[in-house]
């Protein structure tokens, strides 16, 4: 039978359940990879598991999210990280080699293998033919130890690209009109697979760019074919080797299909403060900017910096601009300052800062009061750049240079040509930054641990009967920055969780912490698409240590709904959306016979003891997921399941 080549990437991985859309499947996971915001919490939990070394075919921990060393959290993290990458097997990607999606895709990302990772943009490696989805870490712990990745079966939506890119039009446009036309919750469920006789006109690094924004649109992973186009790529990085042809059966079937007409496309922008609230920069045009910055894992390759030095050349940013660069690793980096292109965007007055994440994550460069900043970045949720009330737009590189130079919102088109770009043959290949796994040692080498790295919390079987008060109603599609916020005050308490747990929905609700303390935890009310945005496990981890029992919503996000469960608490949704709008803070609730009602097949009666009213609730656990809160979280169950297999 014909198959889409996301049908044939899971069936050559399938180790269990059903291919047929929303059914639970396992997955063998032949990579993994972790960043330094979610990667402490990931290798405690790989030592709570008890395994010697990881089981991937390769597995890689990143330093790219904590790099400013404002005191000694961050630091001792990247003590505790390269210790445990030593101990466990892992390659190390030191702070300076780069963001973790970037390079991945340079040295290690493999046409036809899977990969999971502890950051919702791990589906950048899409771009290059890989079955790449994100995921929170307790799931990539678990994948490390050579268990398999659980996700329902998606649905696969055909993305057929025709005609080619005109002038000053990228790919960053393409993944803004997807935006535009399906809403960031328009792919949840969902793998977009990209074909078309316009595949062939894309490289690579604008595959990735694409591939990489999925993750806005709520997608399970993004995927290209692996052509010629990748055979290039490879080749250029000297990884020729592991290419391998991959594509779609001429007769393959899809779930849908959405075309675009590359040729038709104009430059794009994502408004204030939604990836999909998406306009032509046409409209737009105009807008006073006081900022405005280039990298992020989206938009930070050497073609895209090449592109903003070819435009910048010979000139000068507006005065009333501030416009930082950040190259997406340490290749980029090295090669624009071989090539000249790092003097051009010197001498332009632009300031150049680390191969990290930088102003993506909050980690510095904070927009001024009421001041507008233009990102070649992936999101733009409020308060993500680290200022209240924040004015965030999300641009192409190419617009954000014309930009630059203006002071405003510009087309680059009123520029005239567009410079050309070179792809070079070769790049610059030196792995002097990556500490390969050393051959397993006796005794294993230590785990450094700063007194920041807290002991993992945990937390006991579900209750049959769960009671207590809703302590929080929240709108729709609201984020995991929305339950535990980034940035740089916050990010170096990644690896404590009760000191984390301080400051849970502080942008929401600042009272939320502290009457979630007095009630001993509680319920959560959410809307559409409740937990989208990153896959950091710290927006279930806090609630966990918060006590808080369930969450019930009109529908989840994916990752967070799973990371949710690996941490013991109930995700449920309304049978009646308009019981939402019944539901008050301060009600006392209770849940009667949860995980047998469960087992059943039966809805969930929620009663309010405060106003004596119910109303009907909805899971959608498997089998396994129900065990899983049946033993306390993710961690108890595969450790269990492993002292079965081996008494």
């Amino acid at each position: 039978m014909p198959e889409n080549l996301t049908q044939k990437l899971i069936r050559t991985h399938l180790v269990s359940g059903e291919m047929k859309a929303g059914a639970e499947i396992g997955l063998r996971i032949d990579q993994t990879l972790t960043q330094d915001a979610t990667g402490t919490m990931v290798y405690l939990e790989f030592e709570a598991l008890g395994m010697p070394r990881v089981r991937t075919k390769c597995s890689v921990s990143y330093v790219d999210h904590n790099i400013l060393q404002t005191g000694f959290e961050n630091a001792d993290d990247h003590r505790f990280l390269q210790s445990a990458a030593a101990r466990y097997g892992l390659y190390f990607s030191r702070p300076g080699n780069g963001i973790c999606h970037q390079v991945h895709l340079e040295r290690f990302a493999v046409p036809g293998q899977t990969l999971v990772g502890s950051d919702s943009h791990t589906p950048t490696a899409g771009g290059l033919g890989m079955l790449a989805i994100g995921a929170g870490g307790l799931d990539v712990a678990v994948a490390m130890a050579g268990e398999p990745f659980y996700l329902p079966m998606p649905k696969v939506t055909l993305v057929r690209l025709v005609g080619k890119l005109g002038p000053w039009v990228t790919a960053k446009d393409v993944i803004l009109e997807l935006l535009r036309r399906l809403t960031v919750h328009g792919g949840v469920g969902k793998v977009m697979e990209y074909g078309g006789p316009g595949v062939a006109t894309l490289t690579v690094p604008q595959r990735a760019t694409i591939t990489n924004m999925g993750a806005e649109l709520g997608a399970t992973t993004s995927i290209f074919p692996s052509d010629e186009m990748t055979r290039q790529y490879l080749r250029a990085q000297g990884r020729e080797a592991e290419w391998q042809p991959l594509v779609a059966d001429a007769d393959a079937s899809y779930d849908e299909m959405i075309e675009i007409d590359l040729g038709a496309l104009e430059p794009m922008v994502a408004q204030p403060s939604s990836p999909d609230n998406v306009v032509s920069v046409v409209a737009v045009a105009g807008t006073p900017l006081g900022q405005i910055c280039i990298g992020s894992c989206s938009n930070s390759s050497y073609e895209d910096l090449m592109a903003v030095a070819a435009v910048l050349r010979g000139r000068t940013i507006h005065p009333g601009v501030s416009l930082t660069i950040s190259p997406g690793t340490k290749q980029v980096y090295t090669m624009i300052a071989r090539n000249g292109a790092l003097a051009d965007l010197i001498a332009a007055g632009a300031r150049i800062l680390e191969s990290a994440c930088g102003p993506c994550i909050g980690m510095g460069q904070s927009p001024a009061t009421g001041v507008a900043s233009l990102r070649s970045f992936n999101r733009n949720f409020p308060g993500r750049s680290g200022t209240r009330g924040d004015r965030v737009y999300l641009a192409s590189p190419e617009v954000c240079a014309a930009s630059a130079l203006t002071g405003q919102i510009t087309n680059p088109r009123t520029l005239g040509a567009m410079p050309p770009v070179q792809w070079p043959e070769a790049m610059d290949v030196n792995d002097n930054m990556i500490i390969a796994p050393q051959p397993a040692m006796q005794p294993a080498p230590e785990l450094v641990r700063g007194p920041n790295i807290q002991p993992l919390p945990t937390r006991g079987p579900l209750s049959a009967t769960l009671r207590g008060e809703l302590l929080l109603k929240v709108g729709d599609n609201i984020t995991t920055d929305h339950i535990m916020p980034a940035g740089a005050q916050l990010l170096p308490l990644r690896s404590n969780i009760p000191a984390c747990a301080e400051h849970v929905f502080e942008a929401v609700d600042a009272t939320f912490v502290a009457r979630a303390k007095a009630a001993g935890g509680g319920f959560i009310v959410g809307g559409i698409n409740y937990g989208q945005g990153s896959s950091r496990e710290h927006a279930a981890l806090t609630l966990m240590h918060l006590g808080v029992q369930a969450v019930i919503a009109k529908s989840f996000a994916r990752i967070h709904e799973a990371n949710l469960v690996n941490f013991g608490i109930l995700p449920l949704t309304f049978v009646n959306a308009a019981d939402y709008d019944e539901s008050s803070v301060g009600d006392v609730w209770e849940i009667e016979n949860v995980l047998a009602a469960i087992e059943a097949g039966e809805t969930l009666t929620v009663k309010n003891l405060t106003r004596g009213t119910t109303f009907a609730v909805r899971s959608r656990l498997s089998g396994r997921q129900i065990e899983v809160l049946r033993a306390g979280g993710l961690l108890n169950y595969v450790k269990m399941k492993r002292a079965k297999e081996t008494a």
